[in-house]
């Protein structure tokens, strides 16, 4: 009976040491989905699948979905009249609007060189424009905050973007850190073919080459984009993004779509991935799987090249 015991006691005290180990190992992620311009409906379920899917891939998942001042006094609507309220209050009406989730104190953060020490990559699902900005409204951080993530990431750090990431802090040294800001879309949702310009990267698993997928695809602006600067990871196949082609605003010369990159910035990494506007999207495996792929990149979990595309030509 001792013996049993004492068994017992042993496996009870390896399985609390490996939950422990476990725990040490994984990752804080840290998911950023203020929006100060157009909020996507689809940051809530973001939210709920990085917190469901997170822990199988080894993060462990921390939501802000307001890193503004939220005691900032601010005009808005209430009862169909003009009124004072804080700028949280606002944002909560805004985001359970779109989202139907509410944004309370809980879910506030403010990112600067203190509060990143907290975490090992930052994801960021987000829009608006900030201190610096020419569009949009609020954006999720001020010119200094932006300095702090950036000294961050160069340090170290692992910074991600998902869909609308592109579309924010215009004006800034922002877009150089992300790799691009967005241009435009066509209207409505678009089916192209896909182009696996690195099927080695982890970012690249889930996907195959010339598959069709659909979602919102981004065109990029030349003032930041630059194959000689990033590592392009998915592309769209020459010719299957026919509603750029056949909208003026929105078609490159050059043909060129991306759809998915990375790139070294000092120590530290970055990926990006235009997809994740619509909500099937994010329920996709298939996309789960490229994002992760991505995070497992940026965080050192996994090999990739980051090798600019343009001068491996």
């Amino acid at each position: 009976m001792r013996t049993i015991r004492w068994i017992a006691a042993v496996v009870a005290v390896f399985a609390a040491v490996t939950a422990a180990t476990a725990a040490d190992k994984a990752k804080r992620l840290l998911l950023v989905t203020h929006s100060g311009g157009f909020i996507h409906d689809s940051v809530g379920l973001a939210e709920d699948i990085l917190k469901e899917e997170g822990p199988k891939h080894g993060y462990e998942v921390t939501c802000w979905r307001f890193t503004g001042d939220p005691d900032m006094k601010v005009k808005g609507k209430k009862d169909g009249k003009d009124v004072e309220m804080t700028a949280l209050e606002k944002y909560s009406a805004d985001f359970r609007a779109r989202t139907g989730k509410e944004v309370g104190k809980e879910n506030c953060g403010r990112i600067n060189a203190e509060s990143l020490k907290k975490f090992d990559v930052v994801l960021f699902f987000t829009t608006g424009t900030g201190a610096a900005g020419k569009r949009g409204d609020i954006g999720p951080l001020t010119a200094d905050e932006l300095k702090d993530l950036t000294e961050w990431v160069k340090a170290g750090g692992a910074f991600a973007g998902t869909h609308c990431a592109s579309d924010t802090m215009y004006g800034t040294t922002y877009g150089e850190l992300i790799g691009a800001y967005f241009k435009t879309h066509p209207p409505g949702q678009h089916n192209v073919k896909l182009k696996i310009e690195d099927g080695k990267h982890p970012a690249a698993v889930g996907f195959t080459d010339g598959q069709e997928y659909k979602d919102e695809i981004y065109i990029f602006t030349d003032e930041v984009y630059n194959r000689n600067r990033l590592h392009i990871i998915i592309s769209c196949e020459k010719g299957s993004f026919k509603e750029a082609e056949t909208t003026p605003k929105a078609k490159r010369e050059d043909g060129d779509y991306a759809i998915s990159w990375c790139r070294e910035e000092g120590k530290g990494k970055v990926f990006y991935t235009a997809l994740g506007h619509d909500k099937r999207v994010w329920k996709d495996e298939k996309f789960q799987q490229h994002l992760f792929g991505g995070l497992s990149w940026v965080t050192n979990q996994a090999k990739g090249d980051a090798t600019p595309t343009g001068k491996g030509k």
